[in-house]
């Protein structure tokens, strides 16, 4: 379970506080911090749950959150993946009622959640915050319909590349990575079977576009890789 006193961020120093207090008065801000809620969520807990109802934001202060989508045959699809910091939940803030996906850990992950109500009422008359925020929180958005054009149109060999290349780009922000996400969380990603994973990293591997040693995943040759994703 989420642990309250093991929260690692100073408010101080937090990005959603940097971001708020250029367009919020101090003591409007205080106003949303008073009721926000720190909290720290371990490896494979679910933040917020798909079908439940939105009452809160949450603001990613440290870790690596994936967005899951179940779907009526019971199946999960990995929307996409994100890491901190970053302010989670802005669709159902500007959308609906309910959450539309859950958010899951996929590493230990610091954040806190902001009470929608309480939040929305210090924003009343600050359209160009809300503009802001809005922009921001449907970045991630983009990466997920970018994914599902691949899904519908790429074999598995070119969902894979496209995976590992967003993984190195927008993730773990490096060629070189320990990679944190399963082979089952691949799969969700790339909408195919565990066997696909293994077999389509492996055959990477031994044809030296990657190199996997254990969890350590480092791209080789980026060129053979975007090769794969374009003709896959």
């Amino acid at each position: 379970m989420f642990d309250v006193n093991m929260v690692r961020h100073d408010c101080n120093s937090c990005l959603f506080k940097a971001l708020s207090c250029q367009y919020l008065e101090a003591e409007e801000f205080e106003v949303i911090r008073r009721t926000s809620v720190p909290l720290r969520f371990k490896k494979g807990e679910t933040i917020v749950k798909q079908g439940g109802r939105s009452t809160h934001l949450v603001f990613l202060h440290h870790g690596m959150v994936k967005f899951n989508y179940e779907v009526d045959d019971g199946k999960n699809v990995i929307l996409t993946i994100v890491t901190g910091p970053k302010l989670l939940g802005g669709a159902n803030l500007f959308f609906r009622m309910t959450n539309i996906f859950s958010l899951v850990a996929v590493e230990n992950c610091d954040i806190c959640l902001i009470d929608s109500r309480v939040f929305m009422s210090q924003l009343v008359d600050q359209g160009k915050y809300l503009l802001t925020l809005f922009e921001r929180t449907t970045e991630m958005f983009e990466a997920s319909i970018f994914n599902f054009i691949s899904l519908a149109y790429k074999q598995v060999n070119g969902r894979i590349a496209d995976v590992l290349i967003y993984l190195a780009d927008h993730v773990y922000k490096n060629d070189e990575f320990l990679l944190t996400l399963t082979r089952k969380e691949i799969a969700e990603f790339a909408a195919c079977s565990h066997e696909n994973v293994i077999n389509h990293l492996s055959k990477l591997n031994k044809e030296g576009v990657i190199s996997l040693e254990g969890k350590v995943l480092k791209i080789l040759d980026r060129d053979k890789l975007r090769e794969i994703s374009k003709h896959g």
